[in-house]
């Protein structure tokens, strides 16, 4: 249930709300208190209604019959700079919201009959309003469980990182794991190695260590676990993964794509209510940031059921559209796709996994790396597994997003859609606007960008992703393919939908640097490299569709979501600084001031 956090201010300063999590006894008390705060709150608006004026706007006499009239709304949002994301009215000065979707757009004159029948003003005090914000690829429960266990983002060396394992390990009993995630060598400063077993045994002897890189598709494990899992130098590699090994064989600990699930199935077991818990704490984590709606690409069917509990209990902060692991496809053929409360929540997908990632060599390349002798790998999915999910995909109506982030992957896995196409007749379709993306999609090749364009392929990419791997993508893939990597701009001129997003957990989630990314392409001090391509950055416009109008499209909800339009859903992100006219150093350093989702205050500062 969503709460008010213990007051409601009315007048100019409009409503806001913070959301948090409570007991079922606070619950209990709080759902009274908020019904008795609501009438008052009622009481006083009505009681102010005849005097409060909008702060920006005099009150001139209509020149139509309706004059006087005052038409019912929950709230008006007013006196700031609003943008819509609908080419056909950019710009406006008010917003009108009643039950949960978007009434009147226009200017603050034409906005008198809702301030006059509203029920609350929320005066923005010149902050910016947008379309709300959605991250088109996330994690949610890896988000909340982020807050959990040992977080190495943005530990800036190798020793300093060894040094914050250390320190949590110490805490950890004896025969218990020690969980953790988001090292990333690219950003140390002394050395840039992945970590090893080496580097962690000492103070580790006698608890098993599992923890993840930042791009979550490689991990480091000590001895503890590898002698745990059973994993020697005569293991062979699994089909799509890999042991890194010392050249006698003997696994160095730093373990790739699916072989990380030697370790992962040896975890202990999590209770249902831990899953809630995270899913309940990652969509904190990103109203706080100023997303309304994400897409998470690849939720355990047993994370979907604890979140359909969430959405069934009202719950839901945020909308969630959501694609399960090819692993559990069967699970969704058989009870189909799910819509609930107000699409808050939304089951429609097939997630898959094809190759690695550039930054741990994983990813499937044509030719070798620039700074490896080898090219990748695939298989995470081999191509006998795909073709009857695509197949059965087709039939039903499923969408599918593939993880592709090598050209390798990329070409293979576009044939492989045509294929499933050619070999099902189009009458046995469920529909034939089919909407399948590839996800991440980092090296596309000119003749695949115009492909991706003729298919109707939609490009889920990550702009913070461009400009981490700035550090090495250089070296990985040499200046010819660089010609062509984290290709946006020439996507979208092409006529390909690029939607963005974060990645989160690996990335850090936060919608004020993925659109600084798509707009500069340089790091967040400002700085780019040689040969970086800065003119396939996207001009404003086109990254404000890239995070509203393009991911409502990618999953269906255009009709509804994405642009401010009467008739839809009233998502708002709102921001205290103008992303469309600031300096982007600025759009990094801006405030959330207030999220919105179906035209409730589900966080505010």
């Amino acid at each position: 249930m969503l709460l008010l956090n213990n007051v409601l201010h009315c007048g100019h300063g409009g409503l806001r709300a913070r959301i948090s999590t409570y007991t079922n006894r606070e619950v209990h008390v709080m759902f009274h208190a908020t019904f008795y705060a609501l009438a008052l709150f009622s009481f006083m608006v009505s009681f102010h209604a005849v005097a409060a004026e909008p702060h920006s706007t005099t009150r001139k006499p209509a020149t139509n019959k309706n004059a006087d009239a005052c038409y019912p709304s929950d709230s008006v949002f007013y006196n700031g700079v609003i943008y819509t994301a609908n080419d056909a009215q950019w710009q406006a000065e008010a917003v009108a919201v009643n039950n949960g979707r978007v009434v009147f757009v226009g200017s603050a004159e034409q906005a008198a009959p809702w301030l006059c029948g509203t029920k609350a003003r929320i005066d923005l005090k010149g902050s910016t309003l947008f379309p709300g914000f959605t991250d088109s690829h996330q994690h949610l429960e890896g988000i909340g469980k982020r807050t959990r266990t040992l977080s190495l983002f943005g530990i800036s060396s190798l020793k300093d990182t060894v040094a914050a394992i250390k320190a949590f390990a110490a805490n950890v009993p004896d025969g218990q794991w020690v969980l953790g995630r988001g090292w990333i060598e690219r950003e140390w400063q002394d050395e840039q190695r992945f970590l090893t077993a080496a580097d962690l045994d000492t103070f580790t002897q006698t608890k098993p260590l599992f923890m993840p890189r930042a791009d979550g598709v490689s991990a480091v494990v000590n001895s503890k676990a590898l002698a745990l899992a059973g994993v020697t130098k005569d293991t062979p590699d699994p089909e799509g993964g890999k042991f890194e090994r010392y050249e006698d064989g003997t696994p160095t600990g730093y373990v790739l794509a699916t072989a990380m699930d030697f370790f992962r199935n040896i975890l202990p077991p999590e209770s249902d209510q831990y899953i809630k818990e995270n899913l309940q704490r990652g969509m904190q984590v990103n109203v706080s940031q100023g997303w309304t709606a994400t897409h998470d690409a690849g939720m355990k069917w047993r994370e979907v059921q604890q979140l359909k509990a969430l959405a069934n209990s009202d719950e839901m902060l945020h909308r969630v559209y959501i694609a399960v692991p090819i692993n559990e496809a069967n699970a969704l053929f058989k009870n189909g796709a799910q819509k609930l409360a107000n699409e808050l929540f939304y089951l429609n997908g097939i997630k898959v996994f094809i190759d690695g990632t550039l930054g741990s060599r994983g990813a499937a390349l044509l030719a070798p790396y620039s700074d490896a002798d080898h090219s990748g790998f695939m298989d995470r999915t081999t191509k006998e597994e795909l073709m009857p999910v695509l197949a059965q995909a087709l039939k039903q109506g499923f969408q599918v997003m593939t993880h592709v982030i090598g050209d390798r992957a990329l070409y293979s896995t576009l044939n492989w859609y045509e294929e499933a196409w050619a070999d099902l007749p189009e009458q046995q379709w469920h529909s034939t606007d089919l909407r399948w993306r590839l996800e991440h999609a980092q090296i596309i090749p000119p003749d695949q960008q115009a492909r991706l364009a003729a298919l109707n392929i939609i490009a889920s990419m990550q702009p913070s992703h461009a400009i981490g791997d700035l550090n090495f993508a250089p070296s990985r893939l040499g200046p010819s393919r660089l010609e062509y990597a984290y290709p946006w701009k020439p996507l979208v001129e092409k006529g390909v939908k690029v939607i963005g997003g974060s990645d989160a957990p690996v990335e850090i989630g936060d919608p004020r640097i993925e659109f600084y990314a798509a707009i500069t392409r340089n790091r967040l001090n400002g700085t780019s490299g040689e040969g970086w391509h800065l003119e396939f950055a996207l001009p404003r416009a086109d990254a404000l569709k890239m995070f509203t109008l393009w991911p409502a499209y990618a999953s269906f909800q255009e009709a509804h979501l994405g642009s401010i339009e009467v008739g839809k859903y009233a998502d708002f992100s709102v921001f205290d600084t103008n992303f469309m006219t600031a300096p982007p150093k600025d759009i990094l350093s801006s405030s959330v001031v207030m999220t919105v989702v179906n035209g409730q205050i589900v966080y505010a500062q």
